[in-house]
């Protein structure tokens, strides 16, 4: 290749986005939160394919929804002509698999499920086309007890967060039966109004009139309003399922509204449905929903089971998360080890190895392009990693058998590095550690 000629750059897919080190921390903070607060309630991992059967989506989703008619990745299998989709959400695959392996021939079974999500969206704030959803489903459970439960884990998902301003909204679609005749004085309903319909709303009046009750087009507010309205239609067992679902959240003083307009994106919602909102991410306000889907394991198949779950998108949350609070500074790790001359690098990998042994996160300098490699720009490293102590190992502590260790974050400027034996130095730190700034032993205060 002659020199002159430049190598075109490839960027990424856009709305496809790299998860860069300095994010990290954060995903980190909230997956290991997530995975403690299903664990707690008794939620256990399933793991789908990325890659489905078209027809899956297709039939669970509805094919008039606005995710299977225009936003789904799907393509044909070059090698044998299957129709595949890049999943465009979990809870089709999560009940395809619970019917393949037979998971609730011994009684209900408790799921969740965290992942990439794949749809042909415009790109915005918070909405990606790759995005992240994690999800909890709840196959063979009945009750409104179960839809109360899932809705109280999410409360305590978002206080284990720090999440403020994030509100409950609930409704209840009713049955098949109720929605029917729902739909029947709705479309009538419409039809009187068509003037007022935008052309989302006149392409869904016959296909989804009950998606039409979402939309956000200010000019349709007014008549939108003013449509009849499901919970009107409800017999007495949906009724008595809806109440069910508030007693047992007002009796653990869970706030709600309900919102009689609130439908889901799905075909397969039933009964209760909710959403959990936020004023603090612009239009993309909801940053978790879900309800009950009885139907859906019939529509695949399946002897006719009770179903119920939520799936959350992580990459609001995580905004969420940084507008409500500012303790989410990258931490590396505990301890960077700085190091000049041959044998003192020697004696670095052998301290590192021991620090890692005692259960510590240790960053040991190595050798960078272009330098670097001053003790004053390896201590600007060590400060930039969030490392609590610096070990550093030079000509002079090799010579007398010791490292000087620094407290990186310490107040006290004066007192804040010591001469330690090679041998000791894990101790020490370690005790560092456990001790604190509350430490009363004598022999820690110099």
């Amino acid at each position: 290749m002659s020199e002159n000629k430049r190598v075109e750059k490839i960027a990424g897919v856009k709305g496809m986005n790299d998860i860069l080190p300095a994010d990290a921390p954060l995903w980190e903070l909230f997956e290991n939160t997530v995975q403690s607060v299903l664990k707690s309630y008794g939620y256990q991992q399933i793991r789908t394919p990325i890659v489905e059967p078209t027809a899956l989506f297709a039939r669970g989703l509805g094919e008039v929804t606005d995710i299977v008619e225009k936003e789904m990745y799907s393509f044909v299998d070059s090698m044998n002509g299957d129709q595949l989709t890049l999943r465009p959400e979990s809870t089709a695959g999560v009940v395809r698999a619970a019917l393949e392996h037979n998971l609730t021939y011994d009684g209900p079974k408790r799921l969740w499920y965290a992942g990439p999500m794949f749809r042909h969206e415009r790109p915005q704030r918070g909405r990606y086309r790759q995005f992240h959803q994690v999800g909890a489903e709840a196959l063979g459970f009945t009750g409104p007890d179960i839809d109360a439960e899932l809705i109280m884990l999410c409360q305590r998902l978002w206080d284990d967060l720090g999440l403020r301003d994030v509100r409950l909204e609930l409704n209840s679609i009713g049955n098949a039966d109720e929605r029917n005749r729902h739909r029947a004085d709705l479309v009538a309903y419409f039809e009187r109004h068509k003037d007022v319909l935008d052309t989302d709303a006149q392409r869904r009046l016959y296909s989804n009139p009950l998606r039409i009750l979402d939309t956000k087009n200010p000019t349709m507010q007014e008549m939108v309003n003013g449509a009849p309205k499901l919970l009107d239609y409800l017999g007495e067992e949906s009724r008595a399922h809806f109440e069910g679902v508030q007693k047992i959240l007002r009796h653990n003083n869970i706030p709600f509204s309900i919102n009689p307009r609130l439908v889901r994106g799905m075909d397969y919602y039933n009964r209760t449905v909710f959403e959990w909102v936020t004023d603090q991410l612009g239009s993309q306000g909801t940053v978790c929903g879900g309800g009950r889907y009885d139907p859906l394991i019939e529509m695949f198949g399946g002897k006719p089971t009770p179903a119920c779950g939520f799936a959350m998108g992580v990459e609001r949350l995580l905004e969420l998360m940084k507008a409500n609070g500012d303790h989410f500074a990258p931490n590396q790790c505990d301890v960077y080890i700085v190091h000049q001359g041959n044998e003192a690098q020697m004696h670095a990998f052998v301290i590192a190895e021991r620090l890692r042994d005692a259960g510590l996160d240790v960053v040991l300098h190595c050798a960078a392009a272009g330098g670097g490699g001053s003790f004053k720009s390896q201590m600007k490293r060590a400060d930039g990693s969030g490392a609590s102590f610096a070990v550093i190992l030079g000509e002079d502590e090799v010579a007398k058998g010791v490292a000087t260790v620094k407290a990186m974050r310490s107040a006290d400027t004066e007192n804040n590095q010591h001469s330690v034996a090679f041998d000791t130095v894990v101790d020490y730190i370690v005790d560092q550690i456990t001790c604190g700034d509350d430490c009363d032993h004598p022999e820690h205060h110099h």
